[in-house]
Protein backbone atom coordinates (compact mmCIF):
# COMPACT_ATOMS: atom_id res chain seq x y z
CA UNK A 1 0.00 0.00 0.00
CA UNK A 2 2.80 2.29 1.19
CA UNK A 3 5.24 1.04 -1.94
CA UNK A 4 4.14 -1.24 -4.59
CA UNK A 5 3.52 -5.05 -4.96
CA UNK A 6 6.01 -7.55 -3.78
CA UNK A 7 7.33 -8.93 -7.17
CA UNK A 8 8.85 -11.87 -6.17
CA UNK A 9 7.79 -15.35 -5.87
CA UNK A 10 8.47 -16.74 -2.39
CA UNK A 11 9.55 -14.27 1.37
CA UNK A 12 10.51 -16.61 3.60
CA UNK A 13 11.45 -15.95 7.86
CA UNK A 14 13.79 -18.22 9.41
CA UNK A 15 13.84 -18.50 13.25
CA UNK A 16 17.07 -18.80 13.31
CA UNK A 17 19.73 -17.84 15.72
CA UNK A 18 20.79 -14.70 14.30
CA UNK A 19 18.86 -11.63 15.62
CA UNK A 20 18.07 -9.88 12.25
CA UNK A 21 19.61 -10.70 8.64
CA UNK A 22 18.18 -9.95 5.16
CA UNK A 23 19.27 -11.30 1.49
CA UNK A 24 16.36 -11.16 -1.40
CA UNK A 25 13.64 -13.55 -0.64
CA UNK A 26 14.95 -14.96 2.81
CA UNK A 27 15.75 -13.45 5.80
CA UNK A 28 16.70 -14.77 9.41
CA UNK A 29 14.90 -13.36 12.50
CA UNK A 30 15.06 -14.50 16.24
CA UNK A 31 14.73 -14.48 19.17
CA UNK A 32 13.56 -17.73 19.87
CA UNK A 33 11.15 -19.31 22.20
CA UNK A 34 12.64 -21.25 25.47
CA UNK A 35 11.41 -24.03 27.48
CA UNK A 36 10.53 -23.92 31.32
CA UNK A 37 11.53 -25.93 33.15
CA UNK A 38 8.53 -28.37 32.56
CA UNK A 39 9.25 -28.23 29.36
CA UNK A 40 6.73 -25.79 27.49
CA UNK A 41 7.87 -23.23 25.05
CA UNK A 42 7.69 -19.94 26.42
CA UNK A 43 8.95 -16.28 26.01
CA UNK A 44 8.85 -12.66 27.51
CA UNK A 45 6.96 -9.92 26.32
CA UNK A 46 10.15 -8.21 24.95
CA UNK A 47 10.75 -11.71 23.05
CA UNK A 48 7.42 -11.53 21.36
CA UNK A 49 7.51 -7.95 20.61
CA UNK A 50 11.35 -8.32 19.59
CA UNK A 51 10.69 -11.28 17.21
CA UNK A 52 7.51 -9.24 15.32
CA UNK A 53 9.47 -6.23 14.81
CA UNK A 54 12.46 -8.04 13.50
CA UNK A 55 10.39 -9.97 11.36
CA UNK A 56 8.68 -6.45 9.84
CA UNK A 57 12.16 -4.93 9.62
CA UNK A 58 14.07 -7.49 7.98
CA UNK A 59 11.55 -8.41 5.33
CA UNK A 60 11.19 -4.94 4.69
CA UNK A 61 14.40 -4.82 3.37
CA UNK A 62 13.63 -6.50 0.34
CA UNK A 63 12.10 -3.64 -0.48
CA UNK A 64 14.89 -1.24 0.72
CA UNK A 65 17.81 -1.77 -0.29
CA UNK A 66 17.26 -5.22 -2.33
CA UNK A 67 14.40 -3.55 -4.73
CA UNK A 68 14.55 0.33 -4.14
CA UNK A 69 18.97 -0.52 -4.69
CA UNK A 70 20.20 2.28 -2.90
CA UNK A 71 24.01 1.92 -1.58
CA UNK A 72 23.80 1.05 2.04
CA UNK A 73 28.03 1.49 2.30
CA UNK A 74 27.48 5.36 1.67
CA UNK A 75 24.12 6.20 3.21
CA UNK A 76 23.13 3.53 5.53
CA UNK A 77 20.05 6.15 5.99
CA UNK A 78 18.52 5.42 2.89
CA UNK A 79 18.11 1.71 3.86
CA UNK A 80 17.84 1.57 7.37
CA UNK A 81 16.25 4.66 8.17
CA UNK A 82 13.34 4.50 5.76
CA UNK A 83 12.80 0.59 6.36
CA UNK A 84 12.38 1.63 10.10
CA UNK A 85 9.96 4.18 9.25
CA UNK A 86 7.94 1.81 7.30
CA UNK A 87 8.36 -0.91 10.36
CA UNK A 88 6.86 2.29 12.32
CA UNK A 89 3.83 2.51 10.72
CA UNK A 90 3.59 -1.39 10.18
CA UNK A 91 4.00 -1.59 13.87
CA UNK A 92 1.16 1.18 14.64
CA UNK A 93 -1.15 -0.74 12.46
CA UNK A 94 -0.45 -4.23 14.13
CA UNK A 95 -2.27 -3.19 17.38
CA UNK A 96 -3.16 -0.77 19.58
CA UNK A 97 -0.19 1.04 21.13
CA UNK A 98 2.09 -1.02 19.50
CA UNK A 99 6.01 -0.27 21.42
CA UNK A 100 8.19 0.59 19.02
CA UNK A 101 11.54 1.56 19.93
CA UNK A 102 12.40 4.19 17.23
CA UNK A 103 9.96 6.24 15.12
CA UNK A 104 8.12 8.35 17.80
CA UNK A 105 8.96 11.63 17.71
CA UNK A 106 9.38 12.33 21.89
CA UNK A 107 11.94 8.95 22.00
CA UNK A 108 14.13 10.74 19.53
CA UNK A 109 15.32 13.55 21.86
CA UNK A 110 17.99 12.12 24.13
CA UNK A 111 19.87 11.54 20.58
CA UNK A 112 19.23 14.50 19.11
CA UNK A 113 20.48 16.54 22.43
CA UNK A 114 23.32 14.37 23.25
CA UNK A 115 26.97 15.11 22.28
CA UNK A 116 29.35 12.99 19.65
CA UNK A 117 26.83 13.61 16.82
CA UNK A 118 27.39 13.66 13.19
CA UNK A 119 25.03 14.79 10.52
CA UNK A 120 22.47 11.65 8.83
CA UNK A 121 24.05 12.83 5.45
CA UNK A 122 27.33 11.11 7.23
CA UNK A 123 29.53 8.91 4.86
CA UNK A 124 28.04 5.35 6.50
CA UNK A 125 32.19 4.62 7.90
CA UNK A 126 32.31 7.50 10.09
CA UNK A 127 28.64 7.63 11.19
CA UNK A 128 28.79 7.62 15.24
CA UNK A 129 26.11 6.07 17.40
CA UNK A 130 24.62 4.44 14.32
CA UNK A 131 21.41 2.82 15.32
CA UNK A 132 20.24 6.72 16.38
CA UNK A 133 21.61 8.28 13.32
CA UNK A 134 20.99 5.62 10.72
CA UNK A 135 17.96 3.89 12.07
CA UNK A 136 16.09 6.34 14.49
CA UNK A 137 16.63 10.23 13.34
CA UNK A 138 16.06 9.48 9.51
CA UNK A 139 12.63 7.35 10.66
CA UNK A 140 11.68 10.06 13.01
CA UNK A 141 12.04 13.04 10.87
CA UNK A 142 10.21 11.24 8.48
CA UNK A 143 7.31 10.22 10.75
CA UNK A 144 6.97 14.07 11.31
CA UNK A 145 7.40 14.73 7.55
CA UNK A 146 4.27 12.53 7.10
CA UNK A 147 2.62 13.39 10.37
CA UNK A 148 3.06 17.20 10.90
CA UNK A 149 4.78 18.98 7.83
CA UNK A 150 3.15 17.18 4.59
CA UNK A 151 -0.18 15.47 6.54
CA UNK A 152 -0.34 11.73 5.44
CA UNK A 153 -2.59 12.34 1.87
CA UNK A 154 0.34 13.80 0.47
CA UNK A 155 3.64 11.67 2.15
CA UNK A 156 2.03 8.47 1.57
CA UNK A 157 1.84 9.78 -2.48
CA UNK A 158 5.11 11.23 -2.27
CA UNK A 159 6.37 8.03 -0.49
CA UNK A 160 4.87 6.07 -2.92
CA UNK A 161 6.17 7.89 -6.19
CA UNK A 162 9.68 7.39 -4.59
CA UNK A 163 9.47 3.78 -4.49
CA UNK A 164 7.50 2.99 -8.08
CA UNK A 165 9.94 5.55 -9.52
CA UNK A 166 13.23 4.28 -8.09
CA UNK A 167 12.34 -0.01 -8.06
CA UNK A 168 15.24 -1.62 -9.53
CA UNK A 169 17.04 0.74 -10.01
CA UNK A 170 20.00 3.31 -7.43
CA UNK A 171 19.49 6.17 -6.03
CA UNK A 172 20.88 8.59 -4.13
CA UNK A 173 20.04 10.93 -1.69
CA UNK A 174 19.07 14.09 -4.35
CA UNK A 175 16.55 11.31 -6.17
CA UNK A 176 14.28 10.84 -2.82
CA UNK A 177 14.37 14.14 -1.53
CA UNK A 178 13.87 15.63 -5.21
CA UNK A 179 10.40 12.39 -6.02
CA UNK A 180 9.47 14.19 -2.32
CA UNK A 181 8.88 17.69 -3.47
CA UNK A 182 8.12 16.79 -7.03
CA UNK A 183 5.19 14.65 -5.82
CA UNK A 184 3.89 16.75 -3.21
CA UNK A 185 4.85 20.39 -4.72
CA UNK A 186 6.25 21.63 -1.19
CA UNK A 187 9.75 23.25 -1.01
CA UNK A 188 11.37 21.26 1.67
CA UNK A 189 14.81 22.43 1.48
CA UNK A 190 14.42 23.70 5.16
CA UNK A 191 13.68 20.23 6.73
CA UNK A 192 16.47 18.42 4.93
CA UNK A 193 18.73 20.84 5.78
CA UNK A 194 18.36 20.66 9.62
CA UNK A 195 16.82 16.80 9.90
CA UNK A 196 19.67 15.73 7.51
CA UNK A 197 22.49 17.57 7.18
CA UNK A 198 22.74 19.62 11.03
CA UNK A 199 23.03 18.15 14.25
CA UNK A 200 20.39 21.06 15.42
CA UNK A 201 17.53 20.06 17.53
CA UNK A 202 14.09 21.05 18.24
CA UNK A 203 13.83 23.59 21.60
CA UNK A 204 11.15 26.32 21.02
CA UNK A 205 9.99 28.50 23.89
CA UNK A 206 6.78 30.55 24.54
CA UNK A 207 8.81 33.34 26.34
CA UNK A 208 5.58 36.43 26.88
CA UNK A 209 2.01 36.89 26.08
CA UNK A 210 0.74 40.32 25.78
CA UNK A 211 -2.87 40.72 25.84
CA UNK A 212 -4.23 43.63 23.92
CA UNK A 213 -7.75 45.41 23.41
CA UNK A 214 -8.97 47.84 20.80
CA UNK A 215 -9.01 51.48 21.82
CA UNK A 216 -12.25 52.55 21.06
CA UNK A 217 -11.10 56.56 21.31
CA UNK A 218 -14.73 56.55 22.92
CA UNK A 219 -14.02 58.90 26.77
CA UNK A 220 -17.09 56.75 28.36
CA UNK A 221 -15.92 53.46 27.31
CA UNK A 222 -11.46 54.14 27.76
CA UNK A 223 -12.11 56.18 31.10
CA UNK A 224 -13.99 53.33 32.74
CA UNK A 225 -11.52 51.10 31.65
CA UNK A 226 -8.44 53.27 33.02
CA UNK A 227 -10.52 53.30 36.29
CA UNK A 228 -11.06 49.01 36.18
CA UNK A 229 -6.94 49.04 35.93
CA UNK A 230 -6.02 51.04 38.32
CA UNK A 231 -8.36 49.55 40.94
CA UNK A 232 -6.61 46.11 40.31
CA UNK A 233 -3.17 47.62 41.07
CA UNK A 234 -2.31 46.24 44.66
CA UNK A 235 -2.00 48.58 47.51
CA UNK A 236 1.36 49.11 47.89
CA UNK A 237 3.20 48.62 51.38
CA UNK A 238 3.92 52.19 52.54
CA UNK A 239 -0.09 53.02 51.70
CA UNK A 240 -1.45 49.55 53.60
CA UNK A 241 1.06 51.21 56.91
CA UNK A 242 -0.34 54.48 56.02
CA UNK A 243 -3.64 53.70 56.59
CA UNK A 244 -5.14 55.23 59.79
CA UNK A 245 -2.89 58.09 59.68
CA UNK A 246 -4.61 61.60 59.59
CA UNK A 247 -3.85 63.07 56.06
CA UNK A 248 -3.71 67.15 55.91
CA UNK A 249 -6.28 67.52 53.49
CA UNK A 250 -8.47 65.65 56.03
CA UNK A 251 -7.07 68.13 59.12
CA UNK A 252 -8.02 71.10 56.63
CA UNK A 253 -10.14 70.92 54.05
CA UNK A 254 -9.64 74.11 52.43
CA UNK A 255 -6.34 72.54 50.91
CA UNK A 256 -9.27 70.36 48.97
CA UNK A 257 -9.56 71.54 45.40
CA UNK A 258 -11.09 70.90 41.49
CA UNK A 259 -8.94 67.66 41.14
CA UNK A 260 -9.82 66.21 44.72
CA UNK A 261 -13.92 66.39 43.68
CA UNK A 262 -12.97 64.77 40.21
CA UNK A 263 -11.16 62.00 39.61
CA UNK A 264 -8.25 61.10 36.75
CA UNK A 265 -10.82 59.22 35.03
CA UNK A 266 -13.71 61.90 34.44
CA UNK A 267 -14.77 63.38 30.66
CA UNK A 268 -16.78 66.27 29.88
CA UNK A 269 -18.95 67.32 27.55
CA UNK A 270 -16.08 68.40 25.35
CA UNK A 271 -14.25 65.34 24.78
CA UNK A 272 -17.21 63.62 23.67
CA UNK A 273 -18.12 66.24 21.14
CA UNK A 274 -14.15 65.77 20.01
CA UNK A 275 -14.83 61.88 19.87
CA UNK A 276 -17.63 62.65 17.66
CA UNK A 277 -16.37 64.77 15.39
CA UNK A 278 -13.41 61.88 14.99
CA UNK A 279 -15.93 59.66 14.05
CA UNK A 280 -17.79 61.80 11.41
CA UNK A 281 -14.54 61.41 9.53
CA UNK A 282 -14.09 57.52 9.72
CA UNK A 283 -15.39 55.14 6.73
CA UNK A 284 -18.40 52.54 7.86
CA UNK A 285 -15.71 50.29 7.88
CA UNK A 286 -13.80 52.29 10.35
CA UNK A 287 -16.55 52.86 12.35
CA UNK A 288 -17.03 49.46 12.68
CA UNK A 289 -13.41 48.01 13.07
CA UNK A 290 -13.65 50.90 16.39
CA UNK A 291 -16.28 48.92 18.07
CA UNK A 292 -14.57 45.57 17.76
CA UNK A 293 -14.79 43.13 21.04
CA UNK A 294 -11.77 41.21 19.85
CA UNK A 295 -8.67 39.85 22.32
CA UNK A 296 -5.10 40.99 20.52
CA UNK A 297 -2.82 38.30 21.59
CA UNK A 298 0.65 38.67 20.97
CA UNK A 299 2.86 35.24 21.27
CA UNK A 300 6.47 35.38 21.39
CA UNK A 301 8.67 32.65 20.51
CA UNK A 302 12.27 31.58 20.82
CA UNK A 303 14.75 28.95 18.59
CA UNK A 304 16.76 27.71 21.16
CA UNK A 305 17.68 24.59 19.68
CA UNK A 306 18.70 25.49 16.31
CA UNK A 307 15.78 23.34 14.01
CA UNK A 308 13.02 25.42 12.37
CA UNK A 309 9.61 23.50 12.82
CA UNK A 310 5.60 23.98 12.60
CA UNK A 311 4.48 26.10 15.86
CA UNK A 312 1.91 23.91 16.84
CA UNK A 313 -0.02 25.45 19.99
CA UNK A 314 -3.23 24.11 22.26
CA UNK A 315 -5.16 27.38 23.66
CA UNK A 316 -7.03 27.33 26.55
CA UNK A 317 -9.85 29.55 27.03
CA UNK A 318 -11.49 30.79 30.01
CA UNK A 319 -14.68 28.99 29.61
CA UNK A 320 -12.90 25.39 29.28
CA UNK A 321 -12.75 25.25 25.70
CA UNK A 322 -9.39 24.13 24.10
CA UNK A 323 -8.17 24.71 20.35
CA UNK A 324 -4.93 23.77 18.08
CA UNK A 325 -3.98 26.32 16.37
CA UNK A 326 -1.19 24.99 13.48
CA UNK A 327 1.69 27.06 12.17
CA UNK A 328 4.06 25.85 9.28
CA UNK A 329 7.52 26.29 9.61
CA UNK A 330 7.74 29.35 7.48
CA UNK A 331 6.51 31.08 10.15
CA UNK A 332 9.94 31.71 10.86
CA UNK A 333 11.27 32.75 7.40
CA UNK A 334 12.21 36.62 8.39
CA UNK A 335 14.10 35.54 11.46
CA UNK A 336 15.35 31.40 12.50
CA UNK A 337 15.78 32.72 15.77
CA UNK A 338 12.89 34.94 17.58
CA UNK A 339 9.12 35.56 16.08
CA UNK A 340 6.26 37.10 17.48
CA UNK A 341 2.51 35.75 16.36
CA UNK A 342 -0.72 37.68 16.21
CA UNK A 343 -4.10 36.21 17.45
CA UNK A 344 -7.37 37.41 17.44
CA UNK A 345 -10.01 35.78 19.13
CA UNK A 346 -13.43 37.37 20.39
CA UNK A 347 -12.76 34.70 23.54
CA UNK A 348 -10.21 35.10 26.41
CA UNK A 349 -6.88 32.79 26.44
CA UNK A 350 -6.06 31.46 30.13
CA UNK A 351 -3.28 29.21 28.99
CA UNK A 352 -0.89 28.23 25.85
CA UNK A 353 0.99 25.12 25.36
CA UNK A 354 3.12 24.37 22.94
CA UNK A 355 3.50 21.38 20.97
CA UNK A 356 0.98 19.41 22.62
CA UNK A 357 0.98 16.24 21.14
CA UNK A 358 4.56 15.96 21.38
CA UNK A 359 4.84 15.52 17.77
CA UNK A 360 8.18 17.57 17.07
CA UNK A 361 10.42 16.53 19.01
CA UNK A 362 10.91 19.18 21.09
CA UNK A 363 13.86 19.00 23.74
CA UNK A 364 12.24 20.86 27.04
CA UNK A 365 8.75 21.06 27.76
CA UNK A 366 9.67 23.57 30.53
CA UNK A 367 9.04 26.40 28.62
CA UNK A 368 6.21 24.76 26.40
CA UNK A 369 3.68 26.37 28.51
CA UNK A 370 2.67 29.84 29.21
CA UNK A 371 1.91 31.09 32.40
CA UNK A 372 4.41 28.48 33.04
CA UNK A 373 4.07 25.16 35.17
CA UNK A 374 5.51 23.28 37.98
CA UNK A 375 6.99 19.57 36.22
CA UNK A 376 6.31 17.05 38.55
CA UNK A 377 8.80 14.56 39.25
CA UNK A 378 9.76 11.65 40.92
CA UNK A 379 12.15 11.60 44.19
CA UNK A 380 14.17 8.70 45.93
CA UNK A 381 14.50 8.48 49.07
CA UNK A 382 18.29 6.97 50.12
CA UNK A 383 20.25 7.00 53.37
CA UNK A 384 23.50 8.22 53.30
CA UNK A 385 26.48 6.35 53.64
CA UNK A 386 28.86 7.62 56.03
CA UNK A 387 32.53 6.96 54.48
CA UNK A 388 35.89 6.33 57.17
CA UNK A 389 38.40 8.71 56.60
CA UNK A 390 41.72 7.22 55.78
CA UNK A 391 43.22 6.88 59.26
CA UNK A 392 39.88 4.60 60.17
CA UNK A 393 40.35 2.60 57.05
CA UNK A 394 44.02 1.60 58.20
CA UNK A 395 42.77 0.69 61.65
CA UNK A 396 44.77 3.83 63.80
CA UNK A 397 43.94 6.92 66.09
CA UNK A 398 45.25 9.52 67.60
CA UNK A 399 45.67 9.67 71.17
CA UNK A 400 44.25 13.36 72.38
CA UNK A 401 46.72 13.66 75.35
CA UNK A 402 50.18 12.49 73.78
CA UNK A 403 49.24 12.94 70.02
CA UNK A 404 51.09 9.77 69.59
CA UNK A 405 49.76 7.38 66.77
CA UNK A 406 48.67 4.07 68.07
CA UNK A 407 47.01 0.95 66.58
CA UNK A 408 43.06 0.41 67.26
CA UNK A 409 42.00 -3.37 66.92
CA UNK A 410 40.26 -4.06 64.16
CA UNK A 411 36.58 -5.34 63.92
CA UNK A 412 35.88 -8.18 62.14
CA UNK A 413 33.66 -6.36 59.49
CA UNK A 414 37.62 -4.41 59.23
Amino acid sequence: RYSFAYPYPTAQSVNGPVYGMEYPMITFNGPRPVKDDDGNLTYSRRAKYGLISVIIHEVGHIYYPMIVNSDERQWTWMDEGLNTFMQFVAGAEWEEDYPSRRGEPAKMIPYMISTNQVPIMTQSDSVLQFGANAYGKPATALVILRETILGREAFDRAFKEYSMRWKFKRPTPSDFFRTMEESSGVDLDWFWRGWFYSTDHVDISIDNIVHGTLNTKDPRIEKEREREEEAEEPTYLTDQRNAGIDKFVEVDPSLLDFYNENDEFAYGDKQIEAYEKELEDLEDWERGALTSKDNFYYLTFTNHGGLVMPIIIELTYESGETEIMRFPAEIWRRSPKTLTKLIMTDKVIQSVELDPLRETADSDRMNNYFPPRIEPSRLEVFKRNTTKNLMERLGFVVSRDSLDTEEKPKSDED
